[in-house]
């Protein structure tokens, strides 16, 4: 079965070849038989990459150690879910997820396509199909994940133990479903270019798309700091490890294109920008999964002895070759039907959003490689930390964040001076009377009260939107504001689910900004002892020790009590998988909407233990903005109902 696998491979790569060439050629000679046929062969590149998975998800749930792939990331202890999860807990199986997502949805946009975007269409799975026969060449060549082994172990190696965790179902996922949802978008923005149909069609036949790439990133990356916050066991959730920041690159572009776009269909500006941000975003993907596969970085995420590095990296540099160069033969014909009016208007504040988008994605990226060329160049080996991107980001941040609360202040064209003061003044007193009232209460450091102003001056200004236009609508129908607010909503999805996902985003950069009133405390504790931590008393009640599964864990009970009153027993915890020989933590946390406890088990012995805990303000925000954030998007890409049934039945 096995072997029957590895040839399904090989035929898909033959498969997705021909429909490659066929498309195109049909597209050329005039023969829409052709490209049905190459319609039909991605079908078939889905039946046989389907088939490949299906056979390497069997051979993890049979335990078949003849396999040197399933050998090196599963066991017999191993849980059913996490064989499961081991597909993708390797590079030859999440390579081979990554080909099978990616003829998922080359396979949905043809259906969704057939009688729409004809032009387009034949590039559009060319160029899908072509991204496809790079991945199954690898596949078949150099990551073969149905190798067998000549004489097979009775047992495999098992998962990596900090794999063994309930976020391994959801980030990495999440993220190669973000990553590979870019190849639609580009492969539509590269279609456009070589058909020269420059104008809005390609940018409508892919937003949602662009959306739902956009989202599943955002996932993916939030899964990851909720996963390095819970698992990792050193206090934080961000840490800006070189693989971290290569899912953050492709997300600040493809942010920035989601708004810049905007430009394009309302004005018919910035189409250069748009397309360029589309290759960017989707290069950057390639590049991150580069960057996990070359061993070149030192990071906990990288296949450290993986040799398809020089591979990646080429393939990158087709993409950007053949993608710019068929922009620059187009140039002429993407010139901008306007140009700005004026420097106050809504058209200039989404330029500027672009920009300081781009300005943290080039920070990003720049700290990331940075350690490549001064290793290649001066022999020397340097590491870019934390310090480096907070100094250039942060700066940049606020003014972002600045540029997002002014942005539904100006209207588009050319915004009067008179009637931006008039919307400016009431989110502008409303911060300043929040700002005096923080400062009032203790809070003095320059920075955070500035941060704390401009989060209260955007989300004044978001619900200021929300509110002058549900009372207009109001007026005019006659409803309740309730009613009058969700049928605002309803009616007008894209702008107003635009503005849940900034105040989910305004919830990331408060919980963000709470990590300035963090406190620390490390101490050694025996069985009775109690340390103060703020307004807690942490008691070390005695060590636990059991086991669960392959895995010995060690733990410490910590009862936790504020001023006498008891509120919980806490245990962080030392696990020890078997097979390894470097235990990982488990934090303990008791977390509000104020704060989390969070208390890491640094060593248990005989004489007590050592604990390292501390107290991370507004923390459980960043998780509440995932979710609105996640609500947002759900509004955004809802498809539009029928306008007038919708109208008849609110007048009722």
């Amino acid at each position: 079965m096995t072997e029957l696998a590895y040839y399904s491979l090989v035929l898909a790569l033959g498969v997705a070849l021909y429909s490659a060439v066929a498309a195109v050629s049909g597209s050329l000679r005039g023969f829409p038989e052709l490209i049905r046929s190459a319609e039909r062969g991605v079908l078939a590149v889905l039946g046989l990459l389907g088939f490949a998975t299906t056979v390497l998800m069997i051979a993890f749930l049979t335990d078949d150690f003849s396999l040197a792939y399933v050998t090196s990331y599963s066991s017999r202890k191993l849980s059913v879910a996490y064989k499961v999860a081991a597909l993708y807990g390797g590079q030859d199986g999440s390579l081979l997820f990554w080909i099978f997502l990616l003829a998922v949805f080359v396979v949905i946009v043809a259906r969704q396509n057939r009688r729409r975007y004809r032009e387009l269409m034949p590039y559009v799975i060319a160029i899908s199909m072509t991204v496809a026969v790079f991945f199954l060449t690898v596949l078949v060549f150099f990551a073969n994940p149905f190798e067998r082994l000549s004489f097979p172990p009775p047992d495999g190696r098992g998962l990596n133990p900090l794999l063994q965790n309930p976020g391994m179902f959801f980030h990495p996922p999440t993220l190669y479903i973000g990553y590979v949802g870019f190849t639609i978008p580009f492969a539509f923005a590269l279609s456009a270019l070589i058909t020269g149909r420059l104008g809005t069609e390609w940018i409508t036949s892919t937003r949602r798309w662009t959306i739902f790439a956009w989202f599943f990133l955002t996932l993916g990356n939030m899964f990851g700091a909720w996963w390095a916050y819970r698992i990792l066991g050193w206090g934080g959730y961000w840490a800006w490890d070189p693989v971290e920041n290569a899912s953050f690159l492709p997300w600040l572009t493809g942010t920035a294109y989601l708004h810049s776009v905007m430009i394009q269909e309302k004005k018919g500006m910035l189409k250069v920008w748009n397309i360029v941000l589309v290759i960017l975003t989707f290069a950057l993907s390639i590049f991150g999964t580069f960057l996990t596969r070359s061993g070149v970085l030192s990071s906990v995420h990288t296949f450290a002895e993986s040799s398809l590095g020089p591979l990646f990296l080429g393939f990158l540099g087709l993409i950007l070759i053949v993608s710019f160069g068929f922009l620059f033969l187009r140039l002429p014909e993407l010139k901008s039907q306007h140009e700005l009016d004026a420097l106050l208007s809504r058209e200039s504040s989404f330029l500027v959003n672009n920009l300081l988008f781009l300005g943290i994605a080039f920070t990003t990226l720049w700290g990331t490689i940075f350690p490549l060329i001064a290793e290649a160049v001066r022999g020397v080996k340097v590491t870019v930390g934390p310090p480096f991107y907070n100094q250039v980001i942060v700066p940049i941040g606020l003014t972002l964040l600045l540029v997002t609360g002014i942005c539904p202040l100006i209207a588009w064209r050319r915004a009067s001076w008179a009637n931006f003061k008039r919307n400016f003044l009431p989110p502008f007193l409303f911060s300043l009377i929040g700002l005096i009232f923080l400062f009032v209460l203790g809070m003095q450091r320059p920075l955070v009260l500035f941060t704390f102003f401009l989060l209260l001056f955007v989300a004044s200004a978001i619900g200021l939107e929300f509110y002058r236009g549900a009372r207009a609508r109001r007026r005019i129908i006659g409803v309740n504001f309730s009613r009058a607010l969700g049928g605002l909503v309803w009616r007008n999805k894209r702008r107003y689910g635009g503005y849940i996902i900034h105040l989910g985003v305004l919830l990331l950069v408060l919980a963000i900004a709470g990590g300035a009133f963090q406190v620390e405390r490390e101490a050694h504790l025996q069985v009775g002892e109690a340390i103060e931590l703020g307004r807690y008393r942490l008691k070390y009640e005695g060590p636990l020790a059991f086991e669960r599964g392959d895995t010995m864990v060690v733990g410490a009970r910590i009862a936790v009590s504020n001023a006498g009153k008891p509120l919980a027993v806490l245990v962080p915890e030392k696990r020890l998988h078997e097979g390894s020989d470097q235990p990982h933590t488990m934090a303990a946390i008791l977390s509000s909407l104020k704060e989390d406890l969070y208390i890491i088990l640094a060593s248990v012995d005989d004489h007590g233990i050592a604990v390292r805990a501390l107290i991370n303000p507004l923390m459980i925000w960043m998780w509440i903005g995932s979710y609105v954030i996640g609500l947002g998007t759900l509004v955004v890409m809802w498809p539009e109902g029928k306008r007038s049934s919708a109208v008849g039945r609110e007048g009722r």
